[in-house]
């Protein structure tokens, strides 16, 4: 039996997909793509193999690709040429004769015109690679990142509040835990080429709602106040943001306040087998010690 590679194994995504993939396969059918062994030796220790490559090393790809039946490719960070990235990707799998593909868009509403530097553009350029590609695929399709929530209201919003620009608009995170669960079902699954999974948590939240679950879970006060995009820019210029990445928060906030993540499935709790954690719940294991 071909194995189940997972690139960037040492990031949070790919991590959290390996160490699920073991409670479905053996450690010996599972390979890790790292740029930097080191990073992954928590992996190792596991028996699970690690593969050195790079997505902008081509003949490295073509190495680590071999004897691989099924790929997730992890999507590589913004401010980073993704394009080549992703196309390198593409053609090694195709190359190796990997059967099947799963790769990890942003979600995006149907017909949306909404439009994220460094995000949806390289995302339709990598489904289009891929369609075109012959390879057998499927799209776990994301929404935010829970556990990035503290990025966009800051670090200590429990005691300064959530202070982001105008907007009522829900969105429906989920963790990298649990997506990273739905990943490895559908890896370790069968049946899931040719489909597209829209892993939304649940439920839907909005800016405002944060600031009531963090009073909840804190037992004080967290005020909500919509702040102007020149203030918001002045707050996380003084977190230590510089200008590019402040730009690229202002994005995402957007789109959390136009709906663009609101829709609720249930393709992430059939997945995973259980309830995505919630927002209620994040915050209170997770965001007070973060």
């Amino acid at each position: 039996m071909g194995k189940i590679l997972v690139t960037g194994a040492s990031g949070v995504v790919g991590r959290h997909t390996l160490l699920h993939l073991l409670k479905h396969k053996s450690a010996n059918q599972l390979v890790g793509l790292v740029r930097d062994p080191s990073k992954a030796e928590d992996l190792t220790a596991k028996g699970i193999e690690l593969r050195q490559g790079d997505y902008l090393d081509p003949e490295a790809l073509d190495r680590a690709f071999v004897g691989i039946d099924k790929l997730m490719l992890t999507a590589t960070h913004a401010f980073t040429d993704r394009n080549t990235a992703h196309s390198n990707a593409i053609k090694a799998a195709v190359k190796a004769g990997v059967n099947h593909l799963v790769s990890m868009p942003i979600m995006r509403k149907p017909n949306s015109a909404f439009t994220m530097k460094e995000i949806t553009e390289e995302d339709i350029f990598t489904k289009k690679k891929i369609l075109a590609s012959g390879l057998a695929y499927t799209f776990a399709e994301h929404p935010p990142f829970l556990d990035n929530i503290h990025f966009y209201i800051g670090q200590r919003a429990h005691e300064t509040g959530v202070l982001v620009p105008t907007g009522d608009g829900k969105f429906t995170a989920a963790t990298r835990d649990d997506l990273g669960a739905a990943h490895a079902a559908i890896l370790a699954g069968i049946g899931h080429e040719g489909k597209t999974y829209r892993l939304t948590g649940n439920p839907a939240i909005s800016f405002a709602e944060i600031a009531t679950t963090l009073s909840e879970v804190t037992g004080k006060k967290v005020p909500y106040r919509a702040v102007s995009e020149e203030e918001y820019t002045q707050i996380k210029a003084a977190e230590g943001w510089p200008a590019f990445v402040v730009d690229f928060a202002k994005g995402w906030v957007h789109g959390m306040n136009t709906n663009e993540w609101a829709e609720e499935t249930n393709d992430l709790e059939t997945l995973i087998g259980h309830k995505p954690t919630s927002p209620t719940d994040f915050f209170r294991k997770h965001y007070i010690t973060a």
